[in-house]
């Protein structure tokens, strides 16, 4: 079988790989690829409890990394308490296929049989360029949120307000026909220009109030010049909306980007909790707030003072509930929505685990020093990663979230494009398409998925490498050493080097290790990466500097020679050998590749011939010259990069 022929659903087909809260032109596609993985139904049980049955909080915190999907939760969580209808099927029904936990399924109906209305946005999208500089900047985003929803105009803040005041009067829809009336225009096209507008204003606000036209004039400066608006005017705004529905009813706000908008700035983030505390305040465990924010507050926060740390903790009572993604979330949602296989496709994998499983542990073993990823688990693991290894989706990980933290990325927030977990794996998947049954995902090809959202100069050096290199497999070892950059916990030796790289199960072992270490040296040569001991690195364009610098400088043999002979020294702690027998003590002269080393020549010698040495090949003639005389010869073994090492270091 073809890769493309094992999967369920198409691999290339479209799929929305970021979730955007404002987009609903896949919201069907999006309902049904949705995983609630058991991780996830877990935390989703427990926020469900809360929320059904409010004790103190109203506020959950959704974390994870880029691209793991908090966006796409939010909105599920946000359709689902509202229990929207999707193509003529209730939401809660959808949901309900996605679990066996019938406790969870309980609590899902009992969330919505609660009437209620979802407010879902994007924070930084949302708000102006210069409001995030305010300290009521998220108050702001909130107050247009609210009023749009209203119908309202959220662009102007005291628009609104004319537009909510003349509501409670009864007179909005007698405004806004005297509106069409005055311009020709509807008034959701002539609020926008409203400073344009303003004496059709007056006279369409005296006509709604039934007022002489004489008798308004300069209305929206008015409003203008009055209003403001105060957590605790937003939270009674909130409750009045609430009362005027089922007393059971609620308004619930599901905040994405939270994070990336309030970053280290404290003022942001206790605005955000006073908004938390107001509606909880004011409409008693009936406004919930959901947001989300990469990986844990801390992480958001940073450096703490006294004070920070006293309103984070805050923060952290209001956000009581947290749901944390994790990377086996991720890859359990990979593997179900995008590498389910056929029937006949478990048959043939089942086949290819029995013959290969002996070998699985050995094949992708990382050496000692490295940190242990876990291999396949049984076949049903098999299974559900294939094409792909499981050690892939924990390292990818680990890299996309190290990249961003060294501002590899367009935005070191960004989230959006490639860079979802699941649309690398999936343009991974694509590209085997074509591939026999058996054949593996490397993980250079990783590359190729966030290529588009890396910055230019952070790629600077693969797109030359792609255009001068002319060694395709060089190139694969360059872009898999580029992701693995920032990760400490792997160790980029050759043999985790050729782990990366296996593309079969039945890669030659021997071959694959003499091509990689080629690339490597090739690499090393043209300094793409640097070798320090065994590990290979790739270089940065600051590095890259530094590297030619060290190799332009001339490093003669005698300085070499003395180096070799300053590190023996240290290495032979006595000055003399014991005669066991005898119990006499010989002193010694020390030899480094045929040159005397000590200052006088004793009667015995102990000479070293390193790899350095013009006569190191000759070892006959060496024998035959250390027999002449009584010496101690160590001809010290071959070591493929003794002298560039030495001259890295010097």
């Amino acid at each position: 079988m073809l890769i493309k022929d094992l999967f369920v659903k198409p691999i290339d087909r479209s799929i929305e790989g970021v979730i955007k809260a404002d987009a609903n032109e896949h919201i069907k596609q999006e309902v049904e690829e949705y995983v609630l993985t058991e991780e996830i139904a877990r935390k989703v049980h427990d926020f469900l409890s809360e929320y059904t049955d409010p004790q103190t909080g109203n506020g959950s915190w959704i974390s994870g990394f880029f691209g793991s999907g908090k966006s796409h939760l939010l909105k599920m969580l946000s359709m689902l308490l509202e229990n929207k209808t999707i193509d003529g099927t209730k939401m809660v029904e959808y949901f309900k296929t996605k679990t066996t936990d019938h406790f969870l399924k309980g609590l899902m109906d009992k969330a919505t049989e609660i009437p209620s209305k979802s407010i879902l946005f994007n924070i930084d999208q949302k708000a102006t360029i210069t409001s995030k500089k305010q300290a009521d900047a998220v108050l702001s985003v909130f107050v247009k949120v609210f009023n749009e929803m209203q119908g309202y105009y959220g662009g102007i803040d005291y628009v609104a307000k004319l537009e909510s005041d003349l509501h409670k009067r009864g007179q909005l829809d007698a405004f806004k026909q005297a509106i069409q009336e005055i311009t020709h225009r509807p008034w959701e096209d002539v609020r926008e220009e409203s400073l344009l507008e303003e004496d059709s204003i007056d006279q369409a606000y005296a006509i709604a109030s039934g007022k002489e036209p004489d008798s308004i004039q300069g209305i929206l400066e008015k409003y203008k010049d009055s209003y403001k608006m105060s957590i605790e005017d937003f939270a009674n705004n909130v409750k009045e909306y609430i009362e005027e529905h089922d007393k059971r009813f609620r308004l619930n706000f599901f905040v994405d980007e939270v994070g990336q908008f309030i970053a280290d700035n404290v003022k942001l983030m206790t605005n955000l909790q006073t908004i938390a505390e107001s509606l909880n305040t004011k409409c008693k465990g009936r406004s919930w707030i959901l947001v989300t924010a990469q990986e844990d507050m801390e992480t958001v926060v940073g450096e703490q003072t006294k004070q920070q740390a006293n309103d984070f903790s805050k923060i952290q009572a209001r956000f009581h509930n947290r749901i944390k993604l994790t990377s086996k979330d991720v890859a359990e949602v990979i593997q179900k929505r995008l590498l389910d296989k056929t029937p006949q496709a478990r048959v043939e994998l089942k086949k290819l685990y029995e013959r290969e499983c002996e070998n699985l542990e050995t094949l992708f073993r990382f050496t000692e020093n490295s940190r242990r990823y876990k291999s396949y688990a049984d076949e049903q693991h098999f299974v559900s990663c294939y094409p792909f290894v499981p050690y892939q989706f924990e390292l990818f990980q680990s890299s996309i979230e190290k990249l961003s933290a060294h501002n590899a990325f367009e935005g070191k927030y960004s989230s959006v494009g490639e860079r979802s977990m699941l649309g690398v794996f999936q343009r991974v998947g694509t590209h085997l398409m074509e591939e026999p049954e058996g054949t593996l995902a490397t993980f250079d090809v990783m590359f190729e998925g966030i290529r588009s959202t890396l910055k230019s100069a952070t790629q600077r050096d693969i797109l030359a490498a792609e255009n001068n290199l002319g060694d395709p497999f060089a190139l694969k070892v360059l872009k898999a050493l580029f992701l693995v950059k920032y990760c400490k916990e792997f160790k980029p030796t050759l043999p985790n080097i050729m782990v990366l790289l296996i593309d079969s199960f039945s890669t030659d072992m021997q071959k694959l290790r003499q091509r990689t270490q080629e690339a490597l040296d090739r690499l090393v040569q043209q300094t793409y990466i640097q070798r320090t001991g065994d590990m290979y690195e790739y270089l940065t364009d600051k590095e890259k500097d530094i590297e030619k610098e060290i190799k332009n400088m001339d490093v003669n043999n005698e300085e070499k020679l003395n180096l070799i002979k300053e590190l023996l020294s240290n290495y032979l702690t006595s000055s003399k050998i014991t005669h066991r027998e005898y119990h006499q003590d010989f002193p010694y002269s020390l030899k480094v590749d045929n040159s005397m080393c000590s200052r006088t020549a004793e009667e015995v010698a102990i000479h070293f011939v390193t790899p350095s040495c013009d006569e190191y090949d000759n070892i006959q003639g060496l024998l035959l010259i250390s027999s002449s005389s009584p010496e101690l010869l160590f001809h010290l073994p071959p070591q493929k990069h003794w002298v560039d090492d030495l001259s890295q270091y010097l």
